[in-house]
């Protein structure tokens, strides 16, 4: 299990130079019914789904793993952009800043997804890549790619497993409160807004 940091990192728009996204509900909507997801592979309410399908036996870890893979097509195939995505992917094209994903989909859930509403990011890692969030694994891994410090790097997402992740590698993070029960999270976020866009005039103010 990963030990999770206690406290945000105070954020400097004056030094960020890359932008690192979760996928669902972050970018791109999603509506996994992890209640019956759970009942299909037999995982309890209160556990991590990927935890528990990696405690499984070999055989019934595969089935499992395929029924997730499973949910996640689907979930891909009905799936649409969050508000402001595009607008703010625009921006941060523009500025030249960083860009990247960091999922606990699958790859090829995730690749559906982009292609589907026709964005192009590189590179987007899945849990196939790393360790699943809230290991920090994936972010040191870009900001030795980009030779940044972690000041200079914000992730975004939309859940507490992101928040979790950003705090594991010590760089900030926001928080996108697209789901009102979300906000509670907002102790772990180095900055917390309602939508993507609202990111834009941070970003567009200290270039």
């Amino acid at each position: 299990m990963t030990r999770i940091a206690s406290h945000p990192v105070k954020l400097d728009w004056t030094k960020i130079k890359a932008m690192v996204f979760d996928l669902d509900n972050t970018l791109i909507s999603s509506q996994l019914n992890f209640v019956w997801l759970r009942e299909q592979i037999g995982c309890p309410p209160q556990r991590d789904v990927l935890d528990y399908v990696d405690e499984l036996p070999h055989q019934q870890a595969q089935k499992a793993h395929q029924i997730v893979v499973d949910h996640e097509l689907d979930d891909a195939r009905h799936s649409a952009l969050m508000p402001g995505a595009k607008a703010l992917l625009n921006v941060l094209a523009h500025e030249q800043h960083h860009v990247a994903i960091i999922t606990r989909n699958c790859q090829a859930a995730a690749k559906q997804k982009l292609e589907q509403h026709e964005l192009t990011i590189s590179p987007v890692i899945s849990r196939e890549h790393y360790a699943a969030k809230p290991s920090p694994d994936a972010l040191n891994a870009l900001l030795e790619r980009w030779q940044l410090m972690p000041e200079e790097l914000i992730y975004v997402g939309d859940y507490v497993h992101d928040l979790h992740t950003a705090m594991n590698a010590k760089t900030p993070s926001c928080l996108v409160t697209n789901h009102p029960m979300h906000r509670e999270f907002s102790a772990y976020a180095s900055l917390t807004v309602n939508s993507l866009d609202q990111l834009i005039p941070y970003i567009s103010k200290h270039q």
